[in-house]
């Protein structure tokens, strides 16, 4: 492991382009694990870093619910303790029909969630409203079968890991809730960001009877299928390099070559060890490629302009820094050594590490890439001219193979879009859906799958040009720029309209 805890980095979710994409049978034995091809997203840091929190403070009480292993059939089959935090500080209770704020809990620890989910937290006081962190099945503390190694032994325990099931947990852990609490009148509120708020917009197209909107940040429910071009996301990541340095992004493009060579020479992977102070010696050149492939992927995501300690220690505009540290190298430093300069930006930006791991995750595997294997099936690409990443096309079977290597399942490529639609998504949800804010900041690299466009006067796509993966969901800090005051005043306005317009219906009921 790398020294210090900020560097604890177990890499997940994001596909990484490995020259195992094409199908010659000599490059099988660099072929990653279906870890790395499962799209990252950041719920894996959830055990492994600690916000520094800030106002307010973030008070809630841990309970669990004894939930349903399979809401779609009756066998009977054992249950599970979800566990989910809750707080009723704020709430004004269920005489005035006080919110709900229920937050999608992602692929991750539920308390990391939401100790990096400042805005649900800072507004509750202003509505009165109770807040809600469910967390998702088979993660943190909700494990199935009574342990993690039981939950994650094989594909018949793992298959119980969906969606689907995660959405009904929630639907039925809240509606039994408010029957406990005789708050069946109280609206329900849906938050989420990225996988979650994925979640929290099929949940309110789902079970719009239970929630009465949802705010879906950064959420990719269209990198689906050839909903979106395939070479969108390293597309993306690759521009907010290219924006800060042409020198920058070239210098990281020419690399893999570097890379690649220096790895081919008698002792290439020994002097590679070297310039990239690893902890143990390197074996193959693609673990180290996904390691920096990683790095710059995370950046993209998490290009703050203020500094943050979200998945690392890092400075505001990380990417800007990385591209400086990459440039600014003395004369006769050679490529490699100004990759490492820059992306210990990223994995070293307190100085603190000594050597690094390039794969923390001793199992290389996760509830996430079972999901990316079964349903969450995300084809992405690198493009020759657009992507500073090594060029590939979507490999469709040899990424059918790794699943099968590594949980003897076939995935279902077209589930997602005829379980919750993404075809024709306007005309779509313009039909049939209602009171859901698609939040997206165009730095964020997911923001190529999002909503970009208003669907309807309730169906709002709030799209900042400088905005990184669901910044708007972290708490305010003093360094916020104008932009993304007025985008959260906005959001909590639309919020607003929501819960009188249920109000106003509900007081009309009675009425009648």
């Amino acid at each position: 492991m790398a020294k210090p805890k900020s560097i604890h980095v177990i890499l997940s979710l994001l596909i990484i382009f490995t020259s195992a994409l094409t199908s010659n049978a000599s490059e099988r034995s660099n072929l990653p694990s279906s870890s790395k091809w499962a799209p990252r997203f950041l719920g894996k840091y959830s055990h492994l870093t600690k916000p520094n929190f800030r106002q307010p403070q973030i008070r809630y009480e841990t309970r669990y619910y004894d939930q349903s292993l399979d809401h779609f059939s009756f066998s009977e089959l054992p249950r599970f303790r979800q566990r989910y935090l809750i707080s009723t500080e704020y709430w004004v209770g269920p005489q005035r029909m006080g919110p709900i704020f229920l937050y999608c809990g992602n692929e991750g620890d539920i308390a990391w969630f939401a100790e990096n989910t400042g805005f649900v937290w800072e507004i509750a006081p202003r509505f009165g409203a109770m807040v809600l962190f469910p967390e998702h099945r088979y993660y943190g503390e909700s494990m199935p079968f009574g342990s993690r190694d039981e939950a994650y032994r094989n594909a018949t325990t793992l298959s119980f890991l969906t969606a689907e099931q995660a959405l009904a947990d929630y639907a039925v852990l809240i509606t039994e809730l408010k029957r406990n609490l005789s708050a069946e009148g109280c609206p329900v509120v849906l938050f989420g960001g990225s996988y979650g708020g994925m979640l929290a917009a099929w949940m309110r197209l789902k079970y719009p009877h239970i929630a009465i909107g949802a705010l879906a940040s950064s959420a990719p429910i269209l990198q689906f299928e050839d909903i979106v071009p395939p070479e969108t996301f390293y597309d993306l990541v690759s521009n907010g390099f290219k924006r800060e340095s042409t020198s920058c992004f070239n210098t990281i493009k020419d690399s893999w070559d570097a890379l690649a060579s220096q790895g081919q020479d008698n002792d290439g992977l020994l002097q590679l060890t070297k310039i990239f102070r690893l902890c143990r010696p390197l074996k193959r050149v693609v673990d180290l490629r996904d390691w920096l492939e990683s790095a710059y992927s995370y950046l993209a995501m998490v290009n703050y302009p203020y500094p943050s300690d979200f998945l690392m220690p890092l400075p505001g505009h990380p990417i800007r820094e990385v591209c400086r540290m990459i440039d600014g190298g003395p004369v006769g430093t050679s490529i490699l050594e100004r990759i490492f300069e820059g992306v210990s930006v990223y994995y070293n930006y307190t100085g603190q590490t000594e050597c690094f791991e390039l794969d923390d995750d001793p199992h290389g595997m996760s509830g996430w890439n079972w999901q990316a294997c079964t349903e969450m099936v995300m084809p992405m690409s690198s493009s020759q001219d657009g992507s500073m990443f090594p060029a590939y096309d979507y490999n469709y079977t040899s990424f059918q193979e790794q699943c099968w290597n590594d949980f003897k399942v076939k995935p279902r490529p077209t589930w997602i879009t005829t379980e919750f639609g993404g075809h024709d998504i306007k005309a779509t949800l313009k039909e049939f859906g209602s009171n859901i804010i698609f939040s997206n900041g165009l730095l964020d690299p997911w923001s190529g799958g999002s909503v970009l466009q208003n669907i309807s006067e309730s169906i709002v796509a709030l799209v900042t040009e400088e905005g990184a993966h669901h910044i708007d969901l972290r708490a305010s800090t003093k360094e916020d720029p104008k932009w993304l005051e007025e985008q959260r005043a906005t959001e909590i306005k639309l919020i607003e309209s929501w819960i009188k317009n249920y109000h106003r219906e509900k007081r009309g009921s009675f009425v009648m």
